[in-house]
């Protein structure tokens, strides 16, 4: 194994920086390379942005929220559209109705009777939407001189779009394939059936993508009545990120979408008969449990008992849960996967705009039982409960948050989404920047406090999938958010999609950007280093390649490259896997492997500051790996059970 990755590291790794930070200290040969760096050394660092800052909020005469904010690192915008409705609107009989929707306002409307999405691939957008508890969003990121005409097919569909018996056949077939795909998922079902008994008499114990019956049955009388209910400027927020000027893009906001009526609430109609099968009352302590034929068995704990989002206990609660799941030196992770007992485990909170809850999942190793690692579980969390968390440890969850929501939001469509979620979700845009804030004021009795409050084992609902008959089947898929997967269907003359398109997206001229060339020069070993400076996030993305992989594998040791990928950063001879795993999540950085046919490939984020960090971490694990004999059977059995 040694042997083996010292031969591969021998060859060149080239490795791309993209960063705001001074590079004095990495020693190039070249004298053009040496200017580089004394140059980017005098130069400060970017200091944390807070997410609303140089966004403009304008409220239109119809209700329209609009969020605006000039990002001018590249030619592009992202046009996000978010409605405040999900299937926490629907009733019994029309579950499932939000999802179903969202598929149809891609069928085109009453002035432009074409799929939406093949006027989107002719703007040259990506467009997609999904659908959650809370939300639904149409999302497509575009060319600036194609801003104008995303705009306007943006209003098109917000009122105007058909929704007809004829699209509602065709789409709904779409729609039951996919719930029909994930009720073949044990995951999937485990999970609607702990969240129906957690969540009995709410909506959020219904799944996302609605029951089948009720999904079979909608009428397009049900579904207009729907759409003309909660798809209206006075429930939409639209955010614009990227390169415009703000005060011509409100003006074209204002003549595109200030144009766009309200339709007047439709009269109620009769709803077809409930159809949600009764919840079978749940005894706390007692597993559900699923028997059928799977790969692996794996366990799932809801608590509902959380908050909504605006809740001040939130940021508390997220601290909670990464102190518990949040990478290699997290609690769970430590006393369950490090051990050997399970080959998995993960936590999350979910808070919305209702109550919501918090969620464990987990699989044991061969041998194991799920009842001995729900145990093992609930063992830990009763030790924070009543012990506590230590200083370092809060310091590490606040450090983990904060680099989590920086490195989460450096390009233009990550920062509209999150920018449309907290208007639609919490009620202000700003609503991330003071979360923030309120993290860096948690203390280790708040996380104490929230522990015992909110997670009570006598309110847990706990579910067991246990296999009947081992299968190769995956189990895992999400089961609460559901994204649209646009297929154009069969080519069309692009004169009769041209038709369609607003007249902008005809006569708009394609800027050229400038090129961005990277820096470049070769250390002494012979490692070849690009760095590409980006001022816009006080952060960097370190990618490498290494010339290794699968393909050097030989017949006997099939899978060699995939375990010393993963196993690089398992130790080294000055550090174990927890001390590598500690220096990097105390600053909320990552460093990965992962191997291809053809290559073993490095990737890594980091805060500005952290750079140095970052790559000695690097350099440590391909110079000096030690591949420790127990975390290499660890690897072995994990990627046999998956």
């Amino acid at each position: 194994m040694i042997s083996f990755i010292s031969r591969v590291v021998a060859i060149a790794l080239a490795t791309i920086l993209v960063s705001s930070v001074p590079f004095g200290w990495l020693k190039p040969e070249n004298a053009d390379a040496i200017d580089l760096t004394q140059k980017l050394q005098s130069e400060s660092i970017a200091q944390p942005v807070a997410l609303a800052n140089g966004v403009t909020k304008t409220v239109l005469d119809n209700g329209l929220t609009v969020l605006t904010k000039e990002i001018r690192t590249a030619p592009v915008a992202s046009v996000q559209v978010w409605y405040r409705v999900g299937s926490r609107n629907e009733k019994p009989g029309i579950t499932g109705i939000s999802h179903q929707l969202e598929h149809l306002l891609f069928k085109g409307t009453k002035e432009r009777p074409i799929q939406f999405g093949r006027l989107f691939s002719a703007l040259g957008s990506s467009s997609n939407a999904f659908t959650s508890y809370d939300i639904t969003a149409y999302f497509g990121t575009v060319g600036s001189e194609k801003l104008d005409a995303l705009l306007r097919l943006e209003a098109d569909r917000m009122v105007n779009t058909v929704a007809g018996a004829e699209e509602l056949k065709s789409e709904n077939t779409v729609v039951l394939s996919e719930l029909d795909g994930g009720n073949n998922n044990p995951s999937t079902r485990l999970f609607r059936a702990v969240m129906q008994a957690a969540f009995p008499n709410s909506s959020y114990g219904w799944p996302v993508i609605g029951y089948r019956s009720d999904v079979a049955d909608f009428s397009a009388e049900e579904v207009q009545y729907y759409y003309r209910t909660h798809y209206r400027p006075d429930n939409a927020t639209l955010v614009v990120v990227g390169n415009f000027k703000t005060g011509e893009l409100l003006s074209q906001i204002k003549d595109i979408f200030g144009k766009v009526t309200a339709p007047p609430l439709p009269s109620p109609i009769k709803i077809s008969a409930p159809a949600i099968p009764p919840a079978k009352p749940y005894k706390p302590g007692e597993p559900i449990l699923l028997r059928e034929p799977g790969s692996v068995p794996f366990l799932q704990a809801v608590y509902p008992t959380l908050p909504p989002i605006t809740h001040p206990d939130v940021p508390a609660l997220d601290v909670m849960d990464s102190v518990l799941t949040s990478g290699k030196s997290a609690r769970l992770y430590q006393s369950l996967v490090q051990t050997g007992l399970a080959t998995s485990v993960s936590g999350s909170a979910s808070t919305l705009i209702d109550p919501g809850w918090y969620s464990f999942s987990a699989t044991p190793a061969q041998g194991k039982s799920l009842k001995e690692i729900d145990g093992l579980i609930l063992a830990q969390v009763s030790k924070l409960q009543t012990s506590g968390i230590s200083a370092s440890e809060l310091a590490q969850a606040k450090a983990q948050l904060q680099a989590t929501f920086i490195l989460g939001n450096r390009d233009i469509s990550a920062q509209a989404q999150q920018l449309g979620y907290n208007q639609i979700v919490a009620g202000d845009y700003k609503f991330s920047d003071r979360y923030l804030e309120a993290v860096n004021k948690v203390t280790a009795a708040d996380v104490q406090r929230v522990a015992k409050q909110y997670l009570n084992p006598g309110k847990r609902v706990l579910g067991f999938f246990e296999p009947s008959v081992v299968t190769a089947q995956a189990n895992n898929t999400a089961a609460n958010v559901h994204k649209q997967s646009f297929a154009p269907g069969k080519p069309l003359d692009p004169a009769e999609v041209a038709k369609y398109l607003p007249k902008s997206a005809l006569e708009a001229k394609a800027s050229v950007p400038t090129p961005v060339k990277p820096e470049r020069f070769t250390l002494p070993n012979g490692l070849k280093v690009l760095l590409l400076k980006d001022s816009s996030s006080p952060s960097i993305t370190l990618v490498g390649e290494i010339k290794a992989g699968t393909g050097f594998d030989s017949e006997e040791k099939a899978g060699l490259g995939d375990l010393t990928a993963q196993n690089l950063i398992n130790g080294t001879k000055t550090k174990d896997a927890l001390a590598i795993a500690k220096t990097l999540e105390s600053r909320g950085a990552t460093l990965g492997f992962s191997a291809s046919r053809e290559r073993v490939g490095v990737s890594g984020t980091a805060l500005s500051k952290d750079l140095p960090v970052a790559i000695e971490q690097l350099a440590d694990v391909l110079q000096n790996a030690t591949f420790p004999d127990s975390e290499f059977e660890l690897s072995r059995k994990r990627n046999l059970v998956a």
